[in-house]
């Protein structure tokens, strides 16, 4: 199969390239509005709007074939029934981290296989535990950068890792694919794993 990653984000391709997966990355530039508020319903939504553009890029120039499988995922962070998304500035990654400081919440991924017969999708759940954050360190963490392209507006694997108490779920999920839940959903559509 000939797989195509919708995404831009360096995380999910690091991620498909340490399987030793075969991709190419074609960014979608789907319209990210939605009425939705429901995390899982929202997050699923998004990636198979994603796939889905993709998909018309590729037929609009003839570029879709029988065996190419588009890979196309969206994560969101939902805390205290607030859906957040990517910080849009400094004040907003601020408030970001003091509503998860000291409290769980919820990262939510839905992702999708789209293909010429359409799109199969999912989503996985994982809670996330951040310890309670002074305000010098709210401040050094969004000073440092690392929150602007990311849901939630940190990354676990980066220097939020020194807040997070403990996540029940998929780890990679928090990073944004969760592989496993993918690789599950490949095997029911394709009879076959990602690898």
């Amino acid at each position: 199969m000939k797989y195509i990653l919708a995404s831009a984000s360096p995380r999910r391709r690091e991620i498909l390239a340490n399987l030793g997966l075969d991709f190419t990355v074609l960014t979608s530039e789907a319209d990210e509005t939605c009425s939705l508020s429901d995390a899982p319903s929202l997050a699923e939504a998004l990636a198979k709007r994603k796939g889905q553009t993709v998909a018309d890029m590729l037929s609009a120039c003839g570029h879709f074939d029988d065996d190419t499988v588009i890979i196309s995922a969206d994560t969101v962070v939902e805390c205290e029934g607030c859906i957040l998304g990517k910080p849009r500035d400094r004040q907003d990654a601020i408030r970001m981290m003091l509503m998860l400081s000291g409290k769980a919440h919820r990262v939510v991924t839905g992702f999708a296989l789209t293909d010429q017969n359409g799109a199969a999708s999912g989503y996985a759940v994982t809670e996330v535990v951040f310890s309670p954050m002074t305000e010098e360190e709210i401040l050094w963490y969004v000073d440092s950068g690392e929150c602007y392209d990311k849901a939630g507006g940190y990354g676990i694997q980066g220097s939020a890792s020194l807040f997070i108490e403990g996540i029940r779920g998929c780890y990679f999920n928090v990073v944004g694919l969760p592989i496993n839940a993918l690789n599950t959903l490949h095997r029911e559509r394709y009879g076959t794993s990602l690898i």
